[in-house]
């Protein structure tokens, strides 16, 4: 196997939020790619051993280790240090924590939800940057994945909050670009709209409101509506040294629903 068949080969990868759907996704194929290490995280022990023993048979040689902790609420810090603990180094993080409210047009949220739906999907990231960032800038650089959504871009009906926290990931992601190259950290941002074959999909499309909501929405995705494959071989690309020359970007992933 080739250089080119191994992009990430010699590179270790704490992906957050990674026992199911996309972040598990990325993280099987960042092995794939040839990656020496993965950290998974989650909340959920038995759901994060089932992802590492099933990463650990697939991939015998590379290390695959797990940290349980909700980076969002206070664990970002111990889950940064387990994973320098255990890989050696941290050259790509990935937060793909950015919450799984269901859309709701505003006047209907309750308002004493609202504090923790925006703490949940807008704290993980930055929390996690700000314990990886130090350990990065001492060796010399390395690369933050965020994963926000399309509603960062276009605004939707029953995606006002939610809106707002992406709105709030991407640009905190642009800033932490332009802050990072002086140092040689990059960072991008991922930005899908629906993902097939996750269980944030199976929840929105049981919702009477988002099931019609994204049902409209994959008819223009002429392209093929997104799956969790298509945003691991971008975060691959993006996690490679191909991509030296990007950052502070957001692009989105979505079959073709928007040109966002």
């Amino acid at each position: 196997m080739s250089a080119h068949d191994r992009p990430l080969e010699n590179k270790t990868c704490l992906v957050l939020g990674s026992t199911a759907g996309i972040g598990l996704a990325l993280a099987r194929a960042f092995l794939d790619a040839g990656a020496q290490g993965v950290m998974l995280n989650g909340r959920d022990a038995a759901r994060g051993k089932a992802a590492r023993d099933a990463l650990k048979a697939a991939f015998p040689e590379q290390a695959v280790h797990l940290a349980l902790g909700d980076v969002a609420a206070g664990a970002a810090a111990e889950v940064v240090d387990a994973a320098v603990s255990e890989l050696g180094r941290i050259n790509v993080l990935v937060c793909s924590t950015g919450g799984d409210a269901m859309p709701a047009l505003f006047h209907k949220l309750d308002p004493v939800q609202i504090p923790d739906q925006v703490a949940s999907g807008f704290l993980g990231p930055i929390l996690a940057a700000r314990a990886v960032v130090p350990h990065m800038t001492a060796q010399g650089g390395g690369v933050i994945l965020t994963i926000a959504s399309d509603a960062a871009k276009i605004a939707t009906p029953g995606e006002s909050v939610i809106g707002g926290v992406m709105a709030g990931i991407v640009m905190f992601t642009r800033g932490l670009a332009i802050e990072g190259k002086r140092v040689g950290i990059r960072a991008n941002c991922l930005t899908p709209s629906i993902v097939r074959d996750t269980p944030l999909y199976d929840r929105l499309m049981a919702d009477a409101f988002a099931g019609k909501l994204f049902a409209k929405a994959e008819t223009i995705a002429h392209l093929g509506v997104a799956e969790p494959e298509d945003l691991a071989a971008l975060a691959v690309f993006l996690a490679s040294d191909a991509a030296r020359k990007i950052t502070g970007q957001a692009i989105s992933v979505n079959g073709g629903i928007s040109a966002a």
